[in-house]
């Protein structure tokens, strides 16, 4: 009887220790795969729930810290362990967009007109912005 548990325990203590080192190998498989996706201008989830844009980012050196944008203008400095995942856009999100684009590129126009500057599609510059905003209030 003795014998059975003792039988019994070194199978667990064996399945154990291939369980963690499966583990342990598939995690180092992921962090790689992370460092290697995470370069400027990469879209990320933080650990927060927040979503940004890599500014910059040091996959040797993680005690260094990241830095995210995560509005035009907003760069913030973060762990680098605090980025939880590279995001990738999907087919269906990227068809979707090019839709909206086409939709929305007649109110855009009338805001870079208004404002006097070109800017690229879904970035405003402040006084794009503040013209807009003053545009609104005055019951526009």
């Amino acid at each position: 009887m003795e014998i059975m548990l003792f039988g019994l325990l070194a199978v667990l203590l064996i399945f154990m220790v291939i369980n963690t080192r499966k583990r342990n190998k598939q995690m180092k498989a992921e962090q790689a795969e992370k460092a290697e996706k995470t370069i400027p201008g990469a879209k990320v989830l933080l650990q927060g729930g927040l979503y940004g844009t890599v500014v910059s980012f040091d996959p040797d050196n993680l005690d260094q810290p990241a830095q995210i944008e995560l509005a035009p203008g907003a760069v913030v400095e973060v762990h680098s362990q605090a980025i939880l995942r590279v995001v990738e856009p999907t087919e269906d999100a990227d068809d979707e967009l090019e839709a909206d684009e086409d939709d929305d590129a007649d109110a855009h126009d009338s805001v870079d007109a208004a404002a006097g500057d070109e800017a690229p599609y879904g970035v405003e510059t402040p006084e794009q912005t503040r013209t807009r905003l003053e545009g609104d209030a005055d019951g526009k």
